[in-house]
């Protein structure tokens, strides 16, 4: 895939998927959340299984991360379950969504190459 097979705002390199389970959710309020988190720019999909309660999402981390996502979740009324399982995937995709941002805001340097300020004679 390239990532012209993505939405706007969403590279290949940077695509996370992340599944976790809901609690507090009723039809009335998955669907208006759903519809918000959908609208978010880096977001390339997302999905809810209603018999399992879990949200499917796919996203750019170097756009969002899960924190906006969450912050959007329990805007509606709805919450992360809170159960040791899905605490720890939290925590460790919270992780890895600041690793990647980071990884892409970081210049590349090469060790072979002398830095700007040094000063080496040439002969």
């Amino acid at each position: 895939m390239t990532d012209l097979d993505h939405r706007v705002g969403v590279r290949e390199n940077n695509l996370v998927v992340r599944n976790l389970r809901l609690t507090k959710v009723t039809d009335e309020n998955i669907d208006g959340l759903i519809a918000e988190i959908d609208h978010l720019f880096g977001l390339d999909e997302v999905s809810f299984n209603r018999k399992e309660r879990t949200i499917h999402l796919a996203y750019d981390a170097a756009n969002l991360n899960l924190d906006g996502i969450e912050n959007v979740i329990r805007k509606h009324g709805v919450d992360i379950h809170n159960d040791w399982w899905t605490h720890t995937k939290e925590g460790y995709y919270k992780y890895c969504d600041q690793n990647v941002k980071d990884n892409f805001e970081h210049e590349p340097w090469s060790c072979h190459k002398a830095p700007p300020s040094s000063t080496k004679r040439k002969r």
